[in-house]
């Protein structure tokens, strides 16, 4: 029986910290079932789901426990078990560009958990234009879209939304 560990760091960014990381499944005898790393600020944040037996989880734990301790690195790790397919979902991506402003992100997620989607993956960033310098936002969104929904309603209210705020926007079904 595989059994599955969730882990989140925040580190200083060095490439050393980076080949800690890449190096634990290979010491405890893991699998990385998905893994991702990201530079925010002066710090390298990553995310990773580990697989493997029983002894190889808890030997993951062992080893971050010291990478915590003796680096001064801030590790959360929780077992977990991976979702079963859902069936009676489609899963969507959904693209958004646009000028920023202070609630953008929160408008977006509530309108799509109000429409009764799942939200299953978000990267936001905004940046400024190269043309003008005015602040934009970008959106990358994963979502789970029940079978028995109208894609065309869902599509329409959600393209009339992002036309309140100037947001351009792509709903189409995951590749």
């Amino acid at each position: 029986m595989e059994n599955y560990l969730v882990v989140n760091i925040l580190a200083d960014n060095t490439n050393e910290n980076i080949r800690k990381f890449s190096k634990l499944a290979k010491t405890s005898q893991c699998n990385v079932i998905d893994c991702h790393f990201k530079v925010v600020g002066q710090y390298l944040s990553a995310i990773f789901l580990f697989s493997g037996s029983w002894n190889a989880i808890a030997k993951m734990e062992d080893m971050l426990t010291k990478l915590e301790n003796e680096y001064n690195i801030i590790i959360q790790k929780k077992r977990t078990e991976i979702e079963k397919l859902q069936a009676d979902y489609m899963p969507y991506v959904i693209d958004i560009v646009g000028p920023g402003h202070a609630n953008i992100m929160y408008d977006i997620t509530d309108f799509i958990i109000n429409s009764n989607l799942l939200i299953k993956k978000i990267s936001a960033s905004t940046y400024q234009a190269s043309q003008t310098g005015k602040e934009m936002f970008a959106l990358h969104m994963i979502v789970h879209i029940p079978s028995n929904s109208s894609i065309a309603t869902i599509r329409g209210e959600f393209t009339e939304f992002c036309d309140q705020f100037n947001l351009d926007t792509i709903m189409e079904p995951l590749k």
